[in-house]
């Protein structure tokens, strides 16, 4: 094995294959055909002395080596685009990406100023360019651990290793049904009676936590808030959504809380970051922006 540093764009490139399971996969995100691919991944593999992946009809996989070797270099390059933004720093002048996550639907609630922290981090940071990405608790932790992101936020009801989770606030949730639902007219219903109702459940809740909230199984089964909200709207289903995110159809009668005293629950909030990534440049001033804005409310 040759003691040399790697080529970076093929490190590059192996990731990419990875985290696209398959060299077919990871054309698009390349921009690379899959003959290409190929061949820089033979050469790395030949710079290694090792074999890193199983290709062909069994499908894509990493060999044990493999994976310890994507692990250590999603840690290598991380630690390299943490120095080049450090070295911009040094100029003076914040540059290149912010890959900042979130939940969905959290545009409309008032205790999350996400839109004026990022207003505030773009006048403040021309240079630097925003990647906003939208995805599921689960997908926001995988990709802030594999460097993907940067930061994100969201409620996270399990942890990952490997990642620092600094406390936000709580977003209540309430139980909904909709007009066309049979429970919509009724007044002071059971507990009993509700917790017979076709519910929504999400799609990264464990059974623990649907008992928690009341149910012991659900009717179906939704990755977003959107998601949930259409089909609690159905009327087919009972669900729990965000008070914020159901108010304007509240207000216009089209959905009632129902049990609020039973049937509720507050979602903790986080900003969640790969642990070692704290003092990188980006990464602190968008969090002292986000702690500023929280605090001045």
């Amino acid at each position: 094995m040759s003691h040399a540093l790697p080529d970076l764009k093929l490190l590059r490139i192996f990731v990419s294959v990875v985290r696209q399971q398959g060299f077919a996969a990871a054309q698009q995100e390349l921009n690379l055909s899959t003959s290409a691919i190929s061949t820089y991944m033979s050469q790395l593999e030949g710079q290694l002395g090792l074999s890193l992946c199983h290709r062909g009809r069994g499908g894509f996989s990493l060999t044990s080596k493999g994976e310890l070797f994507y692990q250590e270099t999603l840690r290598l390059l991380g630690e390299l685009e943490g120095f080049e933004r450090y070295s911009a720093a040094l100029k003076g002048e914040l540059r290149g990406t912010l890959n900042l996550g979130v939940l969905d639907s959290t545009v409309s609630d008032p205790a999350l100023p996400l839109a004026e922290v990022i207003g505030a981090y773009s006048q403040e940071h021309p240079a630097v360019h925003l990647h906003l990405s939208v995805m599921s608790p689960y997908e926001l932790q995988l990709a802030v651990l594999d460097n993907r992101l940067d930061l994100a936020i969201g409620a996270f009801s399990t942890r990952m290793n490997g990642l620092v989770y600094q406390p936000l606030y709580r977003e209540q949730h309430w139980l909904y049904c909709s007009e066309r639902h049979s429970l919509f007219g009724e007044r002071r219903i059971p507990e009993e009676v509700i917790a017979q109702q076709r519910m929504v459940g999400r799609g990264y809740w464990s059974q623990a936590e649907l008992a928690r909230h009341g149910f012991k199984h659900s009717a179906a089964t939704v990755e977003s808030m959107e998601a949930q909200l259409i089909l609690v709207l159905s009327g087919a289903y009972i669900g729990y959504l965000p008070e914020h995110y159901a108010h304007p159809w509240v207000e216009q009668g089209g959905l009632r809380v129902l049990l609020p005293a039973t049937f509720g629950y507050q979602a903790p909030f986080s900003l969640i970051l790969r642990r070692g990534r704290s003092r990188e440049p980006l990464i602190q001033t968008f969090r002292d922006l986000l702690k500023a804005q929280l605090s001045a409310r």
